[in-house]
This record gives C-alpha cells, structure tokens and sequence, in this order.
C-alpha cells in the first residue's frame, strides 16, 4: 500500500520549533509511566479521579476556546458502540478463522476467494444495528457548534454521519457505499448482508454495454459488488488524503481519540499538525502520547460527555 510522506514537505522552522517545544517543557510527563509531577492539564495514565477531573476541565476550556478543531478517530470509537475492532484482545484479530482477519481483508484475497471474503465480511463487518455513541453524539453537536472542522476517521461504519456530522473524512472507505465491478451500479449495506454469497448486480444488462451478452444471468448484469471500502494491498483515495492534511495542518486543535496510531499510511497525518493543542484520548498509550499537551486515558464517550462546553 503506498505511503504518503510522514513529514510535511517545506513546514516553517517555526513549526519545528514548537516541536522542539514540545518535546523540551515537560509535556512528556503526560506519557504513560513518567515519573514526578505532571504540568496542569495533563493526566498521566496512572492518576487519580483528582487529575481525571483537572483533564476534563483542561478539555473543556481547549473545546471552548477554540474554533478550529479536527478530531483523527480510529476503532476505539466505535467499540463503544458494540462494534469489534481489530486490535483489542477481544477484537478480529483475535478471532478464530480459516484465514487471519488481515488475509481476508486483502485485495487479492477478495479476488481469489470472494466466496470465504464475503462470509467474513457480512457476518463481522457489517455491524448495520449498531448506534451513534456518545463521543459520535458529541463531535456531531461540536461541528454544528461552529467549532470542528472535520472529523478524519479510520473507522468503516457511518456512524458519525449517522449521529449527524457533515464533514467526515472517511480514511478507508464506508461498507455503506457498494459497487458493481462490471457496470458501476450504487448498492447499499443491506443489500450486502442481505445477499446469499457474493452479492451480484441486479441491474438491467444494458446498462453495462452488454444487452446480447451470455453470461447465463438472463437480463441483470450479474457482475460481483465490491465494498467501497480500503482493502490491504489497496492505496487510500487521494482526494481524502489531500483534505484530511488540509484540515489538520491549518487546525488550532487536534483530537486524537480511540485510535492505538498503529496503522499506516493513516496515523501518518498526524505529522502535520502544527496548531496550539494536541490533544489524546485513548485507553491504550499511543506513540503520540509524549507530545501531547493533554493526555486523557478512559472511554472517549464518557470523556467528551464530560468535557462539553
């Protein structure tokens, strides 16, 4: 899969400075394991309900002083929805197949195997039941609020748009957009998981070019639908990519929440963020954590239901 640039080409030398800043103050101490006394603001992950409620107030006063905030979500948000992710330890990858989840989720396993894809796929991606959560709730209410920009997700699932957001930057692609790989024919979710095997084209033939084909199919296209949605070995849209490192690099403030930053070209982004707050909510430590100004480990639902201004 190819890789974007994990450093913005020509950033200021004042922006490396801030950096620099940022590595040199003590924010640090908000990293998972620092030792002595955190700056205000930062709750190291060990802290107590003490420094649990002086994060939330720091948050709260970043969410209400600034009008320009971008929040990178991964996987972690949607857990609390009910949804699995891939990395927990009760999350796919932990699951017993007759491939491994990451094989699956190939393209050219797609290609090869649509039969034992799409077994995978309709019975554990496609989570159509599951709820807008809190943190969803939120984000959606900060936008209409004037103050985010963008939400940048990892996440498949729709269900920001569905808690109400407008300008969601989907990294990987929506199970909720489908295509027929033959003509092009728009098929939604349910269609998907309602389908018996591989989902096919329902559309009349002619519209693929193809009103004499013989195919065995009589008078619908036939052709297999393929999920909008980013396989491994795949690259990542450009057109998504160019406008999440907008909304970043030009953000005051940075949300990173639910997200353990593993997997790339993705966590890349991060790289060019050169605004005022970083801020990360994550149950796990994230290789970011050291240079937050506000560190915040717990359910990010609970967080933000907490935290709004």
């Amino acid at each position: 899969m190819p890789q974007p640039g994990r450093r913005a080409v020509g950033r200021s030398n004042a922006a490396a400075e801030q950096r620099e800043r940022r590595r040199t103050v003590g924010r640090n101490y908000a990293a998972a394991g620092a030792s002595g006394t955190p700056p205000d603001g930062c709750a190291k992950r060990q802290g107590g309900e003490k420094k649990m409620d002086q994060a939330i107030e720091k948050l709260r006063d970043i969410l209400s002083e600034s009008n320009n905030i971008v929040f990178f979500g991964g996987a972690g948000v949607s857990t609390e929805s009910g949804i699995p992710d891939f990395r927990s330890v009760d999350g796919l990858y932990h699951m017993k197949y007759d491939y491994p989840p990451e094989t699956i989720l190939s393209h050219t396993f797609f290609m090869n195997h649509p039969d034992e894809f799409y077994r995978f796929y309709q019975d554990k991606m496609l989570c159509l039941d599951k709820k807008p959560n809190a943190a969803h709730i939120a984000l959606a209410k900060l936008e209409e609020m004037g103050k985010l920009r963008a939400v940048i997700t990892q996440n498949i699932d729709g269900l920001h748009q569905a808690a109400g957001s407008k300008n969601v930057l989907e990294l990987h692609g929506s199970v909720h957009r489908n295509y027929c790989m033959r003509c092009g024919a728009f098929y939604d979710a349910q269609y998907v998981k309602d389908s018996n095997g591989v989902p096919r084209c329902s559309a009349p033939k002619i519209r693929a070019g193809r009103k004499d084909a013989k195919d065995g199919r009589g008078d619908v296209c036939g052709g297999m639908i393929k999920p909008d949605v980013v396989l491994y070995e795949e690259g990542l849209d450009q057109n998504v990519i160019t406008k999440s490192v907008e909304a970043i690099a030009h953000a005051e403030t940075l949300i990173i929440g639910g997200t353990s930053l593993a997997v790339y070209p993705a966590a890349g982004l991060i790289d060019y963020f050169q605004g005022k707050n970083l801020v990360v909510i994550n149950k796990s430590p994230t290789p970011r954590d050291k240079y937050a100004d506000l560190l915040i480990s717990g359910s990010i639902g609970e967080v933000f239901t907490q935290a709004m201004p």
